[in-house]
């Protein structure tokens, strides 16, 4: 039953990056501001949203920034991921940020007005 819910109600897809705490603030944040203006270049972006981490309920938290890139769909931030600029933010983000300093991941979107789910 659930699955079917989230069947219709899938309204967007985004791309995921998750930064973990830099060893070097500084050194982060230029990579960081080359990699986002290759980001903000490639197609089809439908919204970008920064989150900047401010901390955890449980007390340490391991990531610094979020990255969250949305599109219509799948097929979508695919092909923008393929993309000559989707394509150089990717060299960027290899290249620039050390190993294992990032997650990389794909999400659908589900929202609810309200808050609340129905009975």
């Amino acid at each position: 039953m659930l699955a079917g819910f989230l069947e219709r109600t899938a309204r967007v897809v985004k791309f995921m990056i998750l930064f973990l705490k830099p060893a070097n603030v500084d050194e982060f944040e230029s990579a960081y501001t080359h990699f986002l203006a290759l980001v903000e270049q490639m197609p089809d972006i439908s919204r970008r949203q920064v989150v900047h981490v401010q901390g955890s309920p449980t007390g340490f938290a391991p990531y610094y920034r979020i990255l969250e890139i949305y599109y219509p769909d799948m097929a979508t931030l695919e092909a923008s991921l393929r993309s000559k600029t989707g394509q150089g933010a990717g060299a960027v983000l290899g290249n620039r940020f050390p190993a294992r300093s990032f997650e990389a991941i794909f999400a659908e979107v589900y929202e609810e007005a309200g808050g609340q789910t129905g009975s």
